[in-house]
């Protein structure tokens, strides 16, 4: 088994900039747009390697028990000790998590301001890849998925949207809205624009701002994660931020 090699300070410094709250359990980060998640081909720093600036003096690092695509940016969790890990991963599980995205959608509000989208999905390769499509239920490999949604704001060429996403399927929130025919901007494996009314979209325009779960030692606790900069100022040239929070 090998070990990873110390932090540099800098690193050490950025992980700990990251920080939301901590306490013997868990650690509550606010995760940048960019940054991934997990390691793996290409991938040169990430969220799982960065919490080595947290490890015990034994060694022992916090794990990731839910996941954010990379670029997403907002709330994510880790626990501190295998019981609370397995804790928080049976909640995720039970769906005993609420969990509150913003995203900047293409082409203003969608037709029902709010509603639920529910639309089972499955695993498929688009030029190599990996894409979530809508599936007919009962089709083999379909996931039941369910997502509430609600316009916070809207014009006739986007609109900021409010999702809770009751199951946790990959980019199910990206998929169910592209769906409906209200992509995310900045969403280019799922049809998003890049530009909207002459406004520029520098990246997925999707922010985890909230996390409500229930803690070990009973009760629950809401993380919640400040609007990136560059979400605010899209919302802003975009004439939405009246109603952002």
């Amino acid at each position: 088994m090998t070990t990873q090699a110390p932090l540099p300070a800098e690193e050490v410094a950025f992980a700990h900039g990251l920080v939301l709250y901590e306490d013997a359990q868990l650690l509550a980060f606010n995760k940048p747009s960019g940054l991934a998640v997990q390691g793996g081909s290409g991938v040169s720093r990430s969220l799982e390697h960065l919490l080595a600036a947290f490890a015990k003096s034994n060694g022992k690092r916090p794990r990731l028990v839910h996941r954010l695509d990379r670029d997403t940016s907002g709330v994510i969790i880790a626990a501190r000790t295998k019981p609370a890990a397995a804790f928080f991963s049976e909640s995720f599980a039970g769906r005993d998590v609420r969990k509150t995205y913003l995203a900047i959608v293409c082409g203003g509000a969608p037709e029902s301001a709010e509603g639920v989208i529910d639309l089972p999905l499955k695993k498929s390769s688009r030029r190599g890849l990996d894409v979530m499509e809508i599936a007919r239920p009962g089709e083999p490999g379909a996931q039941a998925a369910l997502t509430r949604y609600r316009t916070r704001a809207a014009n006739a060429s986007a609109a900021l949207v409010e999702l809770e996403p009751e199951t946790g399927r990959m980019h199910q929130l990206r998929a169910h809205l592209a769906a409906i025919g209200r992509p995310i901007a900045g969403d280019a494996k799922y049809g998003g624009l890049f530009d909207l009314a002459g406004v520029r979209i520098p990246r997925l325009m999707l922010h985890a701002a909230a996390l409500d779960l229930p803690l070990p030692g009973g009760g629950r606790r809401r993380f919640e994660a400040p609007l990136p900069d560059d979400f605010a100022a899209c919302l802003k040239s975009l004439g939405l931020e009246a109603t952002a929070p």
